[in-house]
């Protein structure tokens, strides 16, 4: 089932849409400027926060509360006990010994998906022609049909959404820590439910369609193996933890944030009973790892808002489409150009801001390396001063 719709742009109207990409460029490169040297001070900060916090953290006996420790940073391990039982109160189900419920809820709705070719034309209008085909799929989020661009596949409004459920806290021994913060620890696994489960769902969503179980899924339908559009499924799930590691900040008998001397906050968590420096170092790869895909993201940034600054060089060039293909192309160059001069200077200059003594030591050797190349390209002689 598809549809497809074909549109012409005259070129005064792509002359116009690229003077709007300029702006959005513009402001997309000065963002991404601004995300790279964030990034830098973020990265530092945290570095050195979790470098003062592996220095002063205390690993602690979880069966014990010391007031000596109040207010010091410290690392906790053992058993995971949640207070209270997690429940999904609309549905009237609860978890006896878990941290948290889940809720997964999907309907079966109409889904579009479009795909399009755009051909250049003599003058520099573009054809575009869309293709847009509908399928049936189950979806946990509602799909607003009201956007589609061919009637007859309407969604009917999802009568109730997924939802997570937590306790309000857990017992690490003695200690206290947020259930959130333990929850997202745990595994998850299958609630088991029955065929009066799934009626007694049924009854309080007020379905008007007939309720059984298939594969775990409690599915509300006239025939579950062949769904209509409307058709829901609801699976529950329990999350359990056994045992967990924690560092943080002992106020009363809670771990909480830490603040380090620099106003960053710490509190480092994993499932399993894992040391302290362990818990650090992992901290200090998961900080590298974001440091580099923000690097990555903010220089892919920069490229793309040059290129959209750029492109209206290609849309006057494409009164002759062969001309535009080949602008566009120098154009492209152009940004990657750019970006590749704009994005490390960023860097750098962050560098020489957060990390001075070492922003200068490698300025220093990067000198020191290029005078080196010099001095060998010319076969280590020195020319003498003439008289």
């Amino acid at each position: 089932m598809s549809f497809t719709e074909t549109t012409t742009t005259s070129w005064l109207a792509r002359l116009k849409n690229a003077l709007v990409m300029i702006l959005v460029g513009i402001a997309l490169v000065c963002g991404c400027i601004w995300l790279l040297a964030w990034n830098e001070g973020r990265s530092v900060t945290t570095y050195r926060a979790l470098v003062e916090g592996a220095g002063l953290v205390v690993s602690v006996d979880s069966a014990s509360v010391d007031p000596a420790n109040e207010g010091r940073l410290v690392h906790v391990a053992g058993s995971i006990q949640p207070d209270g039982v997690p429940a999904d109160e609309e549905l009237v189900v609860s978890a006896e010994g878990a941290l948290a419920v889940r809720r997964i809820v999907e309907m079966y709705q109409w889904v579009q998906q479009e795909k399009s070719e755009t051909q250049k034309q003599l003058g520099g209008s573009e054809e575009t022609v869309t293709t847009y085909t509908y399928a049936k799929e189950w979806r946990s989020d509602a799909v607003d049909s009201g956007s589609f661009r061919q009637s007859g596949h309407d969604n009917p409004d999802m009568p109730i959404e997924g939802a997570f459920f937590t306790v309000e806290s857990a017992s690490l021994g003695a200690f206290r820590v947020d259930g959130d913060a333990a929850a997202a620890l745990g595994r998850s696994s299958a609630i088991k439910l029955t065929s009066d489960d799934a009626m007694q769902m049924g009854a309080i969503i007020d379905l008007d369609r007939p309720a059984s179980m298939q594969n775990g899924w409690a599915v509300f339908s006239e025939d579950p193996r062949k769904p209509a559009i409307g058709d829901l499924r609801i699976r529950l799930e329990r999350v359990d933890l056994g045992e967990a590691s924690f560092v943080g900040a002992q106020r009363g008998d809670e771990l909480v944030r830490y603040r380090a001397s620099n106003g960053r906050t710490l509190f480092l968590s994993d499932a399993g009973i894992v040391d302290a420096a362990r818990m650090f170092d992992a901290a200090q790869s998961e900080n590298t790892l974001i440091t580099w895909l923000v690097r990555a993201g903010g220089l892919l940034g920069i490229f793309v808002g040059f290129a959209m600054m750029l492109s209206i060089l290609g849309v006057i060039a494409d009164v002759v489409p062969f001309i535009g293909s080949i602008v566009r192309f120098g154009t492209g160059a152009v940004a990657l150009v750019l970006t590749v001069l704009i994005g490390p200077l960023v860097i750098a200059i962050a560098w020489i801001a957060y990390r001075p003594l070492v922003a200068t030591g490698v300025l220093v050797a990067g000198v020191l390396l290029a005078a080196g190349i010099v001095y060998l390209r010319r076969g280590g002689r020195v020319t003498p001063a003439t008289a």
